[in-house]
């Protein structure tokens, strides 16, 4: 009599070629179940196969459009709860409204932590998400989370570059200490650059700390969304001196201008991760994409056995 119970893996739609890719690295098919939208925009989820007692992992980043997205991830829970699935685990590489962190004004909402509860309430088990915007919002779940890191991933990439007097800048003071770890990495110096934001996706530039005159600059975020922070860096860079630019994030979400952003500026290359699709319109000669598959599908095979993730990252 089979006792273990059965890992199986599903996609929803915002990213199905990263799910096939989880899924042949781990030797499995995907699973089969069909997304319909109503011709008043509600999202259908059907389940073409049994779940029963099942360990199932549902892939789906809330990338655009962030809220259908998240809604198809809600109703395929609830629709894995109902078919009497023994574990539901939630693999969202990209998390979304992750910024809405905290309240900044009065009267702000806390979308994170509003999300967080709605994907425990549908009836997820357990979530995988990859480079959160911030640490915190693990506490934001009453679930467990297993919180995957990218850059390893770009590091890797990066010293096989080969990259001569280097220097890794943060793109402003909140991410120090990702560029920390990526300076010590790749046993570069690093520098910062000081901004404000009078307002959402406005970034002004004030100061630029540390050396970087007659280097190769790397900017290392967790995310490029408009690229106004990362290509205005870029640009202050060269000004003071940097020979090359490269900028390097977990998360492609290259919304608005950003493509115009980034061919007008002086960056050399833009190294990202497949947490999110980039589609066609948003291509750029001077990207390299890295895939996360086998980090990801690696941490599924060692959650399905009870095996330790943080491994992973020793």
């Amino acid at each position: 009599m089979k006792t273990q119970k059965e890992l199986k893996i599903f996609s929803g739609t915002a990213n199905r070629p990263l799910a096939e890719e989880v899924a042949g690295f781990i030797g499995i098919p995907l699973g089969k179940n069909k997304v319909e939208r109503f011709s008043d925009g509600e999202t259908a989820v059907t389940i073409d196969e049994s779940v029963r007692g099942a360990d199932v992992f549902i892939i789906q980043p809330l990338c655009h459009p962030v809220n259908e997205n998240l809604m198809e991830l809600l109703i395929f829970i609830d629709a894995l709860k109902r078919a009497s699935t023994r574990r539901i685990n939630a693999v969202i590489p990209y998390y979304g409204y992750a910024r809405q962190d905290r309240k900044m004004r009065a009267r702000d909402p806390i979308s994170a932590k509003l999300v967080a509860d709605l994907i425990t309430t549908a009836g997820a088990n357990r979530v995988i998400t990859m480079d959160l915007h911030a640490g915190q919002i693990q506490g934001f779940f009453n679930i467990p989370v297993d919180h995957l890191l990218g850059l390893p991933i770009l590091a890797r990439y990066l010293r096989q570059k080969n990259i001569l007097n280097g220097v890794v800048v943060s793109p402003d003071l909140g991410g120090v200490t990702r560029a920390r770890e990526l300076s010590e990495r790749l046993g570069m110096p690093m520098a910062i650059i000081d901004k404000r934001r009078p307002a959402p996706n406005v970034a002004e530039i004030m100061n630029v700390i540390g050396d970087i005159e007659g280097c190769q600059a790397i900017i290392v975020d967790d995310l490029i969304d408009t690229a106004g922070t990362t290509t205005q860096g870029a640009m202050e860079l060269v000004k003071r001196g940097a020979v090359a630019v490269y900028a390097c994030c977990t998360h492609a979400v290259l919304s608005g201008p950003a493509k115009q952003h980034i061919i007008n500026s002086p960056l050399k290359e833009l190294v990202v991760t497949n947490t999110i699709p980039l589609n066609n319109s948003l291509k750029l000669n001077n990207a390299v994409v890295l895939s996360v598959a086998p980090l990801i599908g690696d941490a599924i095979v060692r959650i399905h056995e009870n095996r330790s993730v943080s491994e992973l990252f020793d």
